[in-house]
């Protein structure tokens, strides 16, 4: 062995780059990740990779049982950080070591490891915890509902506090294992693919894996009594689609809705580009809300959304988001339009594909139903604010300014963006005017002033500018002062679009 000789000037200034830091220079994370929306939620300090969930549950008391291991990358050099959790705590292991934590304000876990964290570092974090979600109230609402057989963990912006701790904010997506130990008889839906189901002793345990980035949000569970249909895509993806045994007169319009998956994501391929997941499907549990949520490979639809009868239209909205808001994510919830224009703009070219009206007669129809005084223009997609994020507005004048855009850049640009984007952004993150450069950039047309008119602007957009558009362009085109403009007629799809988005999963 051949030893290198140090010099001794050499060894003192290498030694110096090894001491570590002082207490004084590790400072606790933030309690928020820096969303304006929502301070609380998220937090600073650390980026989370995987979450692996062992769970217990009991349906008929609601209780949960379950230990949270959570793998992360420390971005900072850490005396503490916090975790987004609500249920009762009792063992919180910091890379194999005990921690010692304490709760504050209405969901955050504050947790102080053994010793300082330098950044850069591996971290393993394991949670031990029990409690009943039903119960857990954070600013008086809860995203846990109970079911006549479950219970079931779906909500928007936020529904990860009333089951697991994580960072909760779609800034920090990872991947998931979710095992779940239900008494015998009893089922899990959970996002991804079933891994495996085996009892023993009166109990049945699910491990369900989602192997792509996913935001806490997205992260699905519900347990209850279902009937289960299965099938594989054309590239051998499989699909899960699981319906509640009490869902009544809305069972027939839920089936026929959602076991239109395989086609619809298919079409959606041609628009979008490839699938980015690992699994399709949906479910549909026996809870009174009124809501659909893009939980990702696996959307949740409340039996109400098809009360009217088959509601495809809710179907194709919900798929949309899994290239446009759960694969490309919002980088702050202001930028929700990413999300719902893009989703309900699906629905309608799928209304067109349909033959149930175009995308320029929905347009038109939009434009022209609501009076410059309508409160509908006071909303600003590009950015609703907190109290609007889910507002009408946001999601049919959002797909409004969508149409603005294929007038202008013309269809074979429209559509290289529609299909671009979600490669771009892949498993990502991206804000509104992360969209406008990008558009701008294929396109090659200067598209500032349009999207401000259209997405930014608390106002109607005039009638020149919807002329400039070619939306409702007869209003701008009339032959003579005197002349009459036409009225769009309502297209046959609105009515199922409506109600598909009528009421999200907001909160």
């Amino acid at each position: 062995m051949h030893r290198k000789i140090i010099a001794p000037s050499v060894l003192a200034a290498s030694l110096l780059l090894v001491i570590p830091a002082s207490a004084a220079d590790f400072t606790p994370g933030a309690p928020g990740i820096g969303d304006p929306y929502y301070p609380a939620s998220g937090n600073g300090g650390y980026d989370v990779s995987h979450y692996d969930l062992r769970l217990t549950y009991q349906p008929k008391t609601d209780l949960l049982e379950g230990t949270a291991t959570l793998l992360a990358t420390t971005q900072q050099d850490l005396s503490r950080f916090n975790l987004d959790f609500g249920l009762a705590v009792s063992e919180v292991r910091v890379n194999g070591t005990r921690a010692s934590f304490a709760k504050s304000g209405s969901h955050e876990l504050e947790v102080t490891p053994a010793a300082p964290l330098p950044k850069g570092r591996a971290l393993t974090v394991v949670v031990k915890y029990a409690g009943k979600p039903s119960e857990l109230k954070v600013d008086g609402w809860t995203a846990w509902q109970r079911t006549p057989d479950g219970g079931v963990a779906a909500q928007e912006p936020d529904s990860a506090v009333w089951w697991f701790p994580s960072n909760d904010h779609p800034l920090d997506k990872a991947t998931y294992d979710v095992t779940v130990k239900v008494p015998d008889g009893t089922q899990t839906v959970s996002n991804g693919v079933l891994q495996s189901q085996s009892s023993k002793l009166g109990w049945t345990t699910y491990h369900w894996r989602s192997n792509k980035p996913q935001a806490s949000y997205l992260t699905t569970l519900a347990v209850g009594k279902f009937d289960i249909t299965t099938d594989k895509t054309a590239s051998g993806l499989p699909i899960l689609n699981a319906y509640s045994k009490d869902l009544g007169d809305n069972d027939g319009a839920a089936r026929a809705s959602i076991e239109r998956t395989k086609d619809v994501a298919e079409w959606l391929e041609s628009v979008f580009g490839s699938y980015p997941f690992n699994a399709l499907g949906g479910y549909v549990p026996n809870v009174p809300t009124h809501f659909a949520l893009e939980t990702q490979t696996r959307p949740f639809y409340s039996p109400a959304q098809f009360a009217g009868g088959a509601n495809v239209s809710v179907v194709v909205h919900e798929l949309a988001h899994q290239w446009y808001g759960d694969s490309v994510s919002v980088k702050g919830w202001k930028d929700i339009w990413d999300n719902e224009g893009f989703a309900s703009y699906a629905q309608w070219l799928w209304s067109e594909k349909e033959g149930e009206g175009t995308a320029q007669e929905l347009a038109d129809w939009v434009y022209a139903q609501h009076p410059a005084d309508d409160p509908f223009w006071k909303v600003k997609p590009g950015d609703p604010g907190p109290d609007n994020q889910f507002d009408g507005a946001v999601y049919d004048r959002g797909a409004l300014a969508i149409q603005a855009l294929r007038n202008t850049v013309g269809d074979a640009s429209f559509f290289k963006i529609l299909k671009g984007w979600p490669t771009e952004h892949a498993y990502g993150n991206a804000a509104v005017g992360d969209f406008v450069k990008y558009a701008e950039k294929v396109s090659g047309k200067p598209l500032a002033e349009l999207f401000d008119t259209w997405l930014f602007q608390p106002s109607k957009p005039s009638v020149s500018a919807a002329a400039k558009a070619q939306v409702a362009p007869r209003a701008g085109l009339a032959a003579s002062p005197s002349a009459t403009t036409p009225t769009p007629v309502e297209p046959k799809s609105w009515k199922k679009i409506t109600e598909s988005h009528a009421a999200h999963g907001g909160h």
